[in-house]
Order: C-alpha cells, then sequence, then structure tokens
C-alpha cells in the first residue's frame, strides 16, 4: 500500500474531523467546478446530492455557532463523519483504491475528531463561541478547498 496514494484521502478525514459536511461540500463543489475526481464517485454526480450536500456544507457553518450545538464527538457527529470522510476519501483515493481511500479517511477522522474538539473548546474559553467557530470555519474550508483542488482535474471532453 503506498501512503503517498492516499494522502488526499487522509488529509480530507482531518478535515472532516472539525467540519463533518465540509468533505463532501467540496467534493460537490469540484464536480460542479466540472472537475473530477480520481476515485468512482456515483452519488455526487446526480443533482440532488450534489446541491443537497453543498447545502448541507454551508448549513453546518451557521449551525456550528448556535449555543445548542451539540459537540461533534457524539454519536451523530461521528455518524455524519464517518460517513462524509469515508465518501470524500474514496472519492479523491486512485481508481480502484476507493474502499483504502474511506477506509484511511475514516480512520483519521473520527480519532482527530477528539483532538480538534478539545482545541475548539480551549480557544472557546479564550475567544468565546462565535469567533472560535469562524476562525475554524475559515481554517477547515480552506483546508478542505485546497486538498480537493490538487487532488482533482478538470473534466476533458
Amino acid at each position: 500500500m503506498k501512503i503517498p496514494s492516499l494522502l488526499s484521502s487522509a488529509l480530507i478525514g482531518a478535515v472532516a474531523s472539525a467540519r463533518s459536511m465540509t468533505p463532501m461540500a467540496t467534493i460537490a463543489a469540484a464536480r460542479v467546478a466540472d472537475r473530477s475526481t480520481s476515485g468512482e464517485l456515483v452519488l455526487l454526480d446526480r443533482p440532488l446530492f450534489k446541491y443537497g450536500a453543498l447545502a448541507m456544507g454551508v448549513g453546518e457553518l451557521f449551525g456550528d455557532k448556535m449555543k445548542t450545538a451539540p459537540d461533534r464527538t457524539v454519536f451523530l457527529g461521528l455518524l455524519a463523519r464517518v460517513a462524509s470522510a469515508g465518501i470524500a476519501g474514496a472519492a479523491l483515493a486512485p481508481k480502484g483504491r476507493e474502499s483504502a481511500g474511506a477506509a484511511v479517511a475514516v480512520a483519521t477522522a473520527v480519532p482527530l475528531a477528539y483532538l480538534t474538539l478539545s482545541a475548539r473548546k480551549r480557544a472557546m474559553a479564550s475567544i468565546g463561541q462565535t469567533r472560535s467557530g469562524l476562525i475554524e470555519d475559515a481554517l477547515v474550508v480552506a483546508a478542505g478547498a485546497a486538498i480537493v483542488a490538487l487532488a482533482t482535474r478538470q473534466k476533458r471532453d
């Protein structure tokens, strides 16, 4: 198993640790921009799923700032991370290695969710929930966009 070939999958898993919907949203945005992934991706090629993933990504950014937002390590939060990281990790993996890409992304996302939560709680104590969330959003969305931009290519007609 070549680790560098799954590096994008691992990195998108790290993104999922902090924002569960960002990996799928960045892949969906790449599809809207007519970019292709090396791994097979069926669901996000369908308009309902593609635009739904984009909407969920944006919605999560707003929802995270609410005082009632649950920790990312609750069962449903981890489940969302597993699903999103798995789909995005598979899409960014080399063709024929989608299962390995999904596994690497999930194996990165779940443990890092606990670390990113700890960092966020420290930031919240020091600068508040909204400010720390906006900073985390900027870092995570930029990272997700960069990873997907570097791992995808313009479709050829």
